[in-house]
């Protein structure tokens, strides 16, 4: 694989999991906020419902049974249902709004904030998510996240893996789509945007569901990069 990366201009980044620990922030956030709460709920399991909700609610909206709707807005879709669920009664509606916004509370990475900064000094650093620009852009406030650019789903009124979203990203930054890198936690929405002609690199998160939770970690050949964590991603890319 090429190590010569002079024509690439931009990285765009997939956000949850990748770039933040979701479910860990998710757990500890509303762990916190339940015990205030006096509501003795399996976070853990919360946690996982909520964002095993994620995936369906987008394909409903691609498929054509929503209209284009916000992440924000099917996050609370999801919710609801939650809170039937688990037993969760009797809330406010700001106490119902305060707990959806966990998502936009979402805590880096050990390693992000220092490898985003080395990667800024080289090439434009954008988020690529399917998460709405409010979202990304407190999450980005919250935890210092020194993006160059907020890109999402909602930019484009398309939803990753559509190629509206990842052509976009290039579009955006008047470049070809060859000019620009995706950077993963996921493969799948890596060998996305490989087919519609972005550049990729995968970042290894073990524990995005939990400890040791991921186990396809291993390089893929086709990827441009293969990276332990954004540190490591700055240091093969030359930053």
């Amino acid at each position: 694989m090429t190590t010569d990366f002079s024509h690439i201009k931009a990285l765009v980044f997939d956000v949850f999991g990748t770039c933040v620990d979701f479910r860990g922030s998710i757990i500890k956030d509303c762990r916190a906020w339940g015990k205030a709460k006096g509501l003795r709920v399996n976070w853990s399991k919360f946690a996982d419902a909520w964002r095993a909700g994620y995936r369906p609610a987008m394909d409903r909206v691609t498929r054509g049974e929503l209209p284009w709707t916000k992440i924000d807005v099917l996050h609370r879709l999801i919710l609801d249902d939650l809170l039937v669920q688990f037993k969760i009664n009797d809330l406010t509606e700001a106490e119902k709004d305060h707990l959806n916004r966990v998502w936009h509370r979402l805590k880096p990475w050990p390693d992000t904030v220092k490898g985003l900064r080395r990667l800024k000094k080289r090439y434009i650093i954008s988020t690529l998510s399917n998460g709405n620009t409010s979202l990304l852009v407190n999450m980005a406030k919250f935890g210092g996240l020194p993006w160059d650019c907020v890109l999402s789903a909602e930019t484009f009124h398309h939803y990753k893996p559509d190629a509206e979203a990842y052509l976009g990203a290039a579009d955006a930054f008047s470049v070809r789509p060859d000019q620009v890198m995706m950077v993963a936690a996921h493969k799948h929405d890596l060998f996305a945007a490989q087919k519609h002609g972005l550049k990729t690199a995968f970042v290894r998160r073990p524990h995005e569901h939990g400890r040791n939770s991921n186990k396809d970690l291993a390089d893929e050949p086709s990827f441009t990069v293969n990276a332990d964590d954004m540190v490591d991603l700055a240091a093969k890319l030359g930053c």
